[in-house]
């Protein structure tokens, strides 16, 4: 069919989707210009109109780059990310599907969308109620230590040791957004026919081996999807998060590109040198994308987008 066909026959979609299309450029593609301020000097001051001041900003080129290059607490901050990434992978990402499994293997429907419900509560909690929660229960001055202070043991401050922090943050991530990686998982396994489970159970399988022939394969697409999604975003591990706590245990154990980047741009108006981490870090994050994806190519599964 023509393109022209084509277009006539749907143009009441294209129309409905045109502010969407148009929020897109104005929001997330629109910016991408302003990474020319990575290759200058900038400086905000210059003039109140934004385009003014990156026309008028020196030009440094490449010096901002060779800046990352050499800095030490740069590279402290992608240890620190990478760190936390593989730390969540591997601690947080299985959590939702064995929840979601569990949750599926519950027979009463009541019991089942209240544990769903229960779970999924944190992820409406702000973090400055889930780093107060947590302060409240692992704090120096907690229920925790108080327990141990109260049979005799030294009190504990988990909140302010910065050898757990790591172990803490993804706690933290597990505790507050299980119950949102939930939901996916569980919309998968609505979609498997019964069928599949009678006919498992007529050749005699168990309900162990009905989950790794059944449940689990048709699990296997979602997982590689936001499997893809994950590495790609492996240099954001949560600015929000993460701010709220790096005074307490310090930047060396808790700063990460994004806080990084914060620090650098509006705490120390460094705007050249923080939009040179900043692409390095979008740069780096594209490339993990296309790699992941293309290995879920060659496990057979979708990923993102198709070959």
């Amino acid at each position: 069919m023509p393109l022209r066909v084509r277009l006539r026959r749907d143009r009441v979609l294209l129309l409905m989707t045109l502010p969407a299309l148009l929020l897109v450029l104005l929001f997330n593609y629109v910016p991408i210009l302003g990474n020319i301020v990575a290759f200058q000097d900038y400086d905000p001051y210059i003039s109140d109109n934004g385009v003014v001041s990156i026309l008028h900003s020196p030009w440094v080129g490449v010096e901002n780059f060779q800046r990352i290059v050499a800095d030490s607490a740069f590279w402290n901050a992608v240890s620190n990310t990478l760190l936390l990434f593989f730390l969540q992978l591997v601690l947080f990402f299985p959590i939702p599907i064995l929840l979601a499994l569990l949750i599926n293997s519950v027979v009463r429907p009541r019991v089942r969308a209240l544990s769903q419900a229960v779970l999924y509560l944190p992820h409406f909690f702000s973090w400055v109620l889930v780093i107060a929660v947590f302060q409240q229960l692992f704090g120096g001055a907690g229920i925790l230590s108080q327990l141990l202070r109260l049979h005799g043991y030294d009190g504990l401050d988990i909140m302010t040791d910065p050898d757990t922090f790591k172990l803490l943050v993804t706690a933290q991530s597990v505790w507050k957004d299980a119950g949102w990686g939930i939901i996916v998982f569980l919309a998968a396994l609505a979609s498997v026919s019964p069928d599949l489970y009678e006919a498992a159970a007529m050749d005699g399988a168990g309900r162990w081996r009905r989950m790794w022939h059944v449940t689990l394969p048709a699990l296997r697409p979602v997982i590689a999807l936001l499997l893809v999604l994950r590495v790609g975003d492996a240099l954001t591990v949560g600015f929000e998060q993460i701010l709220l706590q790096r005074d307490a245990v310090g930047p060396g154990a808790s700063e990460v590109l994004d806080t990084f980047v914060w620090w650098n741009g509006v705490r120390n108006q460094d705007f050249g040198y923080a939009a040179a981490a900043g692409l390095v870090k979008g740069v780096v994050s594209l490339g993990l994308v296309l790699a992941a994806n293309k290995v879920a190519h060659l496990m057979g599964e979708q990923g993102v987008y198709r070959k």
